[in-house]
């Protein structure tokens, strides 16, 4: 764990452990998250299995992996790196000391947008609109000519 808090681009919050727990999950802006404590350290990751969301905090934590308990993924916690298939990686988020207690460094998170906001910035990229079918606004269903 480190100390350094300098950052103004992260949100601290505190970890409180569970009384009897070596593993839980908490949500904080809406997102999940899971903690582990693997020989006195803590370890913090989403919340959800990179590979089909399941609920890491319930996995099985063995010599400092843990397994995802849908589909048996398994994730080093020191680094994030999935042993069980190449392309999946475990996000794991930084513990530090703020006057002794532990608390994660989360990155800040994104002011919410309206609709306006988010569909001006699509525009600026040159996203084109589709209907509700998938083709392009005004076309004939299916892509049969009438």
């Amino acid at each position: 764990m480190s100390s350094d808090t300098s950052d103004t681009s992260v949100t601290l919050v505190p970890l409180e452990q569970p009384e009897g727990r070596a593993q839980w999950a908490f949500e904080h802006a809406g997102r999940s998250y899971a903690v582990f404590t693997v020989g006195g350290e803590l370890h913090v990751t989403d919340g959800a299995c990179p590979h089909n969301g399941g609920p890491l905090a319930e996995g099985l934590v063995r010599d400092g992996f843990v397994t995802c308990p849908w589909h048996w993924y398994s994730y080093e916690l020191a680094t994030g790196r999935c042993r069980t298939a190449v392309g999946y990686e475990l996000r794991r988020y930084p513990v530090v000391l703020v006057g002794g207690r532990p608390h994660v460094s989360l990155p800040a998170a994104a002011p919410a947008r309206s609709w306006s906001e988010i569909l001006r910035a699509h525009a600026r990229q040159g996203g084109s609109v589709s209907g509700p079918a998938g083709g392009a606004a005004g076309g004939a269903a299916g892509g049969a000519a009438t």
